[in-house]
């Protein structure tokens, strides 16, 4: 595949696709399947009994696990082989994050260390840096740790006041700062610090080893989740630090942490969706085996609600999550095929989909903490009790909406990029509004004109449509202020992320009913349904909210009336759907959708 045959990132916006050109969850191999079995293995033989113990702080038990971890290369899934890795694809690494997500405070040191603590020196790194750190942390002789954040500078990471100077003699930069919420930080080997060198007006990136002088830390945060990850402010005081440790160019530090950050989000994506397969798993079980009024809490159209919504949420996060790491991983191999090497082909392929990332990561995130608090619900006062599984998911979960920037900050991401791309005619965003400013009469399809997954497609196009409409015109109005109306954006993001999400669901389950690879489709076309009315009763609200926000009289009267109409939906009986979704969870008594 070369690189005009790819979808860009954002492009679905203008694009229709095709279920034949995105991958699905069914279609992992055998392998890739193996490989994340390996992963659920080692979370519940060796992670899962300490849970308790993990978030006790147990000295030395986290670091422990990881080397463990390390030993049986799980370490090393996304490390090339010739650096003691697995070498495993974009997506296969991506459904190892997903089984590692169910276990916890340890995904996320586990994240931390992968991710965050690996890639920026896997990615930016010459020969030499690589060839003595990497080998380390692959195989978990070395633990890794990423240090950004400052107190005066979370969101805004270039304000940091962290300064290197270098010596007089040239062979050191000496490093003085203080960096706070670093995970791992109270037993990492290797630090990737960030610092602005002399006055320079940005950062620049450093490899830090934490055995060296003038290195120190505050005790451990007492946090209210994720308990068991060590979470240290760590402060250093003329920490010599050899010249040749400079990571990537001198002021290359920002571009460095912004593209670990598209990486940390879409992984995001995939860890919660493991967390969501324990919670949904738990809240199943419960419901099952709680009884009141003489039946299990199971009978009951209000639990059944729950249950079914929860399935709705992991199966469409999963369903945009894997359509985005395989156009993803298609990208970074056609970077590879055109001479780029290993890292900045990742890099690349990576950042291309930053509005995909940065919305999965809100998605995802309030999709598991929509679960883990109607777990609460159904377990009831036993939710609220710390002997009840509900209580680590609920506070476990909350971090995932800050993690990686805020959901707010990837909001705005999310509605800016798609705007600046399509300025930058990166594709046709101005041109595709205006096409839709020109159709004068919305007809709407007369009944069994369209098939079931045709109409599904008019509304996704028709959901596209009004985001187009109404991008452009308050790009029209505000010009460049737009970037101050943050409510607005917000409303757009919405849309984008929600329509994101509908498509890739439609054209999963569209997939699966043509290639016949489920045998009870039925049910998954009652999660579409579900998710289906949902989706777009939420664009209505979305809509009307941005339009009041800034248009007045004759011209909102109109544009509300075209959204009325772009907007259009036939009302589906979801009570029964959803009441076969639960039926179906409560059956298995596990997710097997």
């Amino acid at each position: 595949m070369t690189n005009t045959d790819l979808i860009k990132g954002g492009e679905f916006l203008v694009k229709d696709t095709s279920f034949e050109n995105i991958f699905i969850p069914e279609e992992f191999d055998e392998e890739q399947l193996m490989i994340a079995q390996s992963c659920t293995d080692f979370v519940e033989s060796a992670v899962a009994p300490n849970f308790e113990a993990l978030d006790k702080h147990e000295e030395g038990l986290m670091p422990s696990l990881l080397k463990q971890a390390g030993e049986m290369g799980l370490l090393g899934i996304a490390v090339p082989e010739e650096l003691e890795g697995f070498g495993q694809s974009f997506l296969t690494n991506m459904k190892a994050n997903e089984a590692i997500g169910s276990a916890y405070s340890f995904s996320v040191a586990f994240m931390a260390h992968t991710g965050i603590g690996t890639l920026p020196l896997l990615y930016y790194g010459n020969e030499e840096q690589k060839q003595k750190y990497i080998p380390k942390l692959a195989t978990g002789e070395w633990l890794a740790a990423y240090c950004l954040t400052e107190p005066g500078a979370g969101s805004d990471a270039n304000a940091g006041k962290t300064k290197a100077v270098l010596s007089e003699d040239g062979q050191h930069y000496v490093l003085n700062g203080q960096k706070m919420w670093i995970t791992n930080g109270g037993f990492a080997d290797l630090l990737t610090v960030f610092a602005k060198i002399d006055n320079d007006r940005v950062l620049s990136a450093f490899l830090v080893e934490s055995s060296w002088e003038g290195i120190s830390m505050n005790p451990e945060e007492e946090k209210m989740g994720i308990k068991g990850s060590s979470t240290r402010q760590i402060f250093f005081n003329d920490v010599k630090v050899p010249v040749e440790n400079l990571l990537g160019k001198r002021g290359q530090g920002f571009r460095i942490a912004l593209n670990i950050l598209h990486v940390g989000r879409i992984k995001l994506g995939a860890t919660v969706i493991g967390a969501m397969h324990r919670a949904i798993n738990n809240a199943a079980q419960y419901s099952v085996e709680r009884k009141q009024f003489g039946s299990q809490l199971a009978d009951f159209g209000a639990i059944q609600h729950k249950l079914a919504e929860q399935v709705v949420k992991l199966f469409s996060t999963e369903s945009a999550v894997y359509r985005v790491s395989k156009d993803i991983e298609n990208t970074i191999e056609a970077n590879e095929a055109s001479g780029m090497d290993h890292g900045t082909a990742h890099i690349e392929g990576i950042a291309e989909f930053e509005p995909e990332c940065a919305l999965l990561k809100v998605y995802g995130s309030e999709s598991l903490d929509y679960i883990v608090d109607e777990m609460v619900q159904i377990y009831g006062g036993m939710g609220f009790s710390s002997e009840a599984p509900a209580d680590r998911s609920y506070r476990d979960s909350r971090i995932n909406r800050i993690f990686e920037g805020t959901n707010e900050i990837n909001r705005l991401i999310v509605a800016d990029s798609e705007l600046k791309r399509g300025l930058k005619h990166k594709f046709n965003l101005f041109e595709k509004a205006e096409e839709v400013k020109q159709e004068n009469n919305i007809q709407h399809p007369q009944p069994d004109e369209l098939d079931y997954f045709g109409l599904k497609h008019y509304y996704v196009s028709n959901i596209k449509k009004s985001i187009l409409l109404l991008m452009t015109s308050a790009h029209e109005h505000f010009g460049k202020k737009l970037a101050w109306e943050e409510e607005v954006q917000m409303n757009f993001a919405n849309m984008l992320m929600n329509v994101y999400v509908f498509e890739s669901t439609l054209l999963r389950i569209e997939k699966l009913e043509n290639k016949g690879l489920k045998s009870d489709i039925a049910v998954y076309r009652d999660i579409l349904d579900v998710l289906t009315q949902n989706v777009m009763l939420l664009v209505q609200k979305e809509s009307i909210e941005a339009i009041s926000s800034y248009l007045e009289g004759v011209e909102k009267k109109e544009m509300i009336s075209t959204m009325e109409k772009l907007n259009w939906f036939e009302p589906i009986n979801v009570k029964e759907s959803r009441r076969r979704i639960a039926k179906k969870l409560i059956d298995d008594q596990t997710y097997k959708f």
